[in-house]
């Protein structure tokens, strides 16, 4: 059972003003984060441009062929742009991209895809919610590719709500179905989905993919999670918006993937603005790929029933390196998430986030290893190693809820300078080791600690 430890000042070597005796964390921590962001170069390509009205391409008329025509027309050439002209393109079909080919949207052009019944989607080996299968394709993807982008002022409308998101209720059998193929070891090959099931497709997936831009665009109303790469490295996303206001329709979820920006989005979303993966369960493990060298920085979050950063659920693989700086959060259901199970393993590590504010949350900082676990908790995540620090929050249900495991302790947390002007209540820690509070302020009073919990 839980074990709610309140904060004791006398048992603890702390100044007037609230002042633990931490050790500050070594500068060389943000430097990693400079050398992650120095180090990742968006793709650049060949002086050559090519419109999808080149291929036939007319307003009003499905475009599907035409715009494809246009991508292979421009990889042969041997890469450059593809221009989506300003107007309204119906797409019957999805986009699969090619390496050295960035696909440009213009101010005033929107790509809509079609629902259900309106659009046919091939079958693709994908990653669905942390479980690799043959599934119907991302309305947008590209395999095996290097050297890509998707540019513009445009709009990818992906008409969620009205069609793939209806699928959701009827999607259980094939959730169940592909989570005990995960877990028994079934072949990939064998795990064939598709026409007569019911797991959604990503909207935009990068699949084993290299030297990845998204600069720009707005997408709106994803049928399923919106930006997905998977295995995949040098991923800069930047001035995107995500609208979207239905479950899972995460804002960008790096999976499996190394050295990724993410900076200066904005997401309205249902779901989790930015979640960090890296696999589910045994089929995570199997792969083996953990998610490493992310930097998140300088966007406006908006979240009705999630988090505004998350890392997991999907967390098998592990995740490490992880920064998040100059956050703005208008709403979130927490704020700052690391969510895993009992039955998930993982290893969270080397995390560090600062400079964040936060309007309205119901969880400020969440670390949970209870996360909709299904077997016998044998197990547990590994979370250690986190600086949280700079925080102001404005109202909250709980400040602060960090809950490990008995004989797997969150460990190793330092959270400090974190201002909370109204919480309901200020906290729930149990089995912790080394956990350290710093100036963290709520309701006007400080929370003390170098607590221990217990291991």
């Amino acid at each position: 059972m839980l074990h709610r430890r309140a904060f004791i000042a006398a048992a603890l070597a702390l100044t007037s003003t609230g002042r633990a005796a931490a050790q500050a964390p070594s500068t060389s921590d943000w430097s990693e984060a400079d050398a992650i962001v120095a180090r990742i170069r968006p793709p650049s390509f060949a002086d050559y441009r090519i419109s999808i009205e080149d291929h036939g391409a007319r307003v009003g008329a499905p475009a599907h062929e035409a715009v494809q025509a246009a991508i292979e027309a421009c990889a042969a050439a041997g890469g450059g742009r593809v221009v989506v002209p300003a107007g309204l393109w119906r797409m019957n079909g999805p986009v699969h991209l090619r390496s050295n080919v960035e696909l440009h949207l213009e101010r005033g052009a929107t790509l809509r895809f079609g629902k259900p019944g309106e659009i046919e989607l091939p079958v693709v080996l994908t990653r669905w919610e942390g479980t690799e299968v043959y599934n119907f394709s991302p309305l947008i993807y590209a395999r095996d590719c290097e050297n890509i982008a998707i540019t513009g002022e445009g709009v990818f409308d992906g008409q969620g709500r009205d069609g793939f998101h209806r699928w959701r209720g009827r999607q259980d059998r094939d959730k169940a179905m592909l989570r005990s193929m995960g877990a028994s070891g079934v072949p990939v090959e064998q795990r064939r989905f598709g026409p007569g099931h019911f797991l959604r497709p990503a909207f935009v997936q990068f699949l084993e993919c290299r030297n990845i831009l998204i600069d720009g665009p707005r997408f709106v109303d994803s049928p399923f999670w919106t930006i997905h790469p998977v295995y995949s490295r040098n991923i800069t996303v930047r001035n995107v918006s995500v609208v979207s206001k239905h479950l899972n329709s995460d804002g960008v979820d790096p999976d499996s993937c190394e050295d990724v920006l993410i900076e200066h989005c904005r997401f309205d979303v249902c779901d989790d603005c930015v979640a960090i993966k890296s696999g589910r369960d045994q089929d995570g493990w199997r792969v083996a790929r953990p998610t490493r060298n992310v930097v998140v920085r300088d966007c406006d979050m908006s979240t009705q029933i999630a988090a505004a950063v998350a890392i997991g659920s999907e967390m098998s693989g592990g995740a490490s390196n992880i920064f998040a700086e100059r956050l703005r959060v208008r709403r979130a259901e927490h704020a700052i998430y690391f969510k895993g199970n009992r039955d998930r393993g993982g290893t969270i590590e080397a995390v560090r986030m600062r400079d964040i504010q936060v309007a309205n949350s119901m969880t400020l900082i969440n670390f949970t290893t209870d996360y909709h676990g299904a077997g016998s908790g044998g197990t547990p995540p590994t979370y250690k190693d986190f600086v949280v620090e700079r925080v102001t929050c404005s109202n909250t249900g709980r400040a602060l809820h960090i809950v490990g495991v008995r004989g797997t302790p969150v460990a190793d947390v330092l959270i400090r300078d974190v201002t909370v002007a109204s919480a309901a209540l200020p906290e729930l820690i149990a089995y912790t080791r080394d956990l350290r509070l710093d100036q963290v302020r709520v309701n006007g009073r400080f929370l003390f600690g170098d607590v221990h919990g217990h291991a």
